[in-house]
C-alpha cells in the first residue's frame, strides 16, 4: 500500500500567451477550476495507474473541499484520513502559456491547519503502507513526523522536496528516496546545479545526509539518479508540451507505484517518465494524469506523438 501524506488545492487556471513580466497585463483565454495539490496529484496518479493508496491531509469545509474528496474516491483513494478544516480550502493560482511553461502561486490554507499529532491520528495509515510519499506544500514539523514514524515502521519514504526550502539534517536522514527538481537541488546542496557535472558533484554533496536514494527531475532533459554505487542520467521521452503543470507529481506518482509493486529502480523511473510525458500533453493537473489503459498503450502513443 502506498500512504501519500500532503496537500490538496483547488487550482484556478489560465491560459496565455505569455507569463507576465513585473507590471506588465496580459488577457486570459478563460478561468478553469481544476483538482489539484501536490499531494492530491500525486494520490490520484499512484491511484490511476493501479496503486493502493491513502492520504493524509487537510481540505475546506466548503464546495472546494467537497469537489477535492469526490474526486479521490472517485479515483480510488481512501480519504478517511484526510481532515474537513475550518480554514479555507487551499487555492492554486496557475497561469500557463503558450509553450505549456507554468508559474504558480499557492495559498496555503487547509493544508496548514495540520500539525504532527495529526499524522499519530491516522498512524494506522503510515503502519499498513510499504511506501509513504510527502511533500512541502503542509507545515515541516508535519511532514518530519510523517517521515519519522514511517521509517519506525519499516516503510520505504520518498520525498519530493517542493517548493523549494531549506530542510533539516534530522528530517532528510528519514528520507531514502529524495526527488528534488535542479533548483530544490540547488537549495538544499548549496551547489550550482547548472551542467551534469555540478548536478553529480550537488548530488553526492546532499547524499551525505543519510538519503539512499537521489531522482533529480530536469524536466525535457530527462531525469538523473544516483545511489551509493552508482549515478545515471535518464533521457526523456520527446513530446509536444501543451500543460507541464503536475507533470512532477506524475512522476513521483508513478514512481513509488512502480516501486510498491516490485519493479526495480531503473524500470520504476522508465516507467515514471512515461507517465509524465503523457502527462505534459494534457491540460491541467489531475486531469492530465494518464491511467493503467494509458500506460499500456504507450508505445503506440509515443509514435503518434514524439516529437521529431
Amino acid at each position: 500500500m502506498i500512504t501519500v501524506v500532503g496537500s490538496l488545492n483547488m487550482d484556478l487556471v489560465v491560459q496565455t500567451e505569455q507569463i507576465p513580466r513585473v507590471g506588465e497585463t496580459v488577457l486570459a483565454r478563460d478561468l478553469r477550476y481544476v483538482e489539484g495539490g501536490k499531494g492530491a496529484n500525486q494520490a490520484v496518479a499512484a491511484a490511476r495507474l493501479g496503486g493502493n493508496v491513502s492520504m493524509i491531509g487537510a481540505v475546506g469545509s466548503d464546495d472546494m473541499g467537497d469537489r477535492l474528496l469526490t474526486v479521490l474516491e472517485r479515483d480510488g483513494v481512501d480519504i478517511s484520513g484526510i481532515k474537513r478544516s475550518t480554514e479555507p480550502n487551499g487555492i492554486a493560482l496557475i497561469i500557463v502559456d503558450a509553450n505549456g511553461n507554468n508559474s504558480i502561486t499557492v495559498v496555503s490554507g487547509a493544508n496548514f491547519d495540520l500539525d504532527a499529532e495529526y499524522i499519530h491520528l491516522h498512524e494506522d495509515k503510515i503502519a499498513g503502507a510499504s511506501i509513504v510519499l510527502a511533500q512541502l506544500e503542509c507545515p515541516l514539523e508535519f511532514v518530519a513526523e510523517a517521515m519519522l514514524v514511517a521509517k519506525n515502521h519499516g516503510c520505504t519514504t520518498v520525498l519530493n522536496p517542493a517548493p523549494a526550502q531549506k530542510l533539516s539534517a534530522e528530517l532528510l536522514a528519514n528520507v531514502d528516496i529524495l526527488t528534488p527538481n535542479e533548483t530544490e537541488l540547488e537549495l538544499l546542496s548549496g551547489h550550482s546545479t547548472a551542467t551534469p557535472e555540478e548536478i553529480e558533484a550537488a548530488g553526492r554533496k546532499l547524499m551525505e545526509s543519510g538519503i539512499k536514494s537521489l531522482i533529480v527531475t530536469l524536466g525535457s532533459k530527462g531525469c538523473f539518479y544516483m545511489d551509493a554505487d552508482s549515478a545515471e542520467y535518464y533521457p526523456s521521452y520527446k513530446v509536444k508540451m501543451t500543460d507541464s503543470t503536475a507533470a512532477g507529481d506524475c512522476f513521483n506518482g508513478a514512481l513509488v507505484t512502480a516501486l510498491d509493486r516490485g519493479d526495480y529502480m531503473h524500470d520504476a523511473i522508465h516507467y515514471a517518465m512515461k507517465a509524465a510525458a503523457i502527462s505534459v500533453t494534457r491540460e491541467g493537473a489531475q486531469p492530465s494524469l494518464p491511467t493503467v489503459k494509458d500506460m499500456e498503450n504507450f508505445d503506440v502513443w509515443y509514435q503518434e506523438r514524439q516529437e521529431k
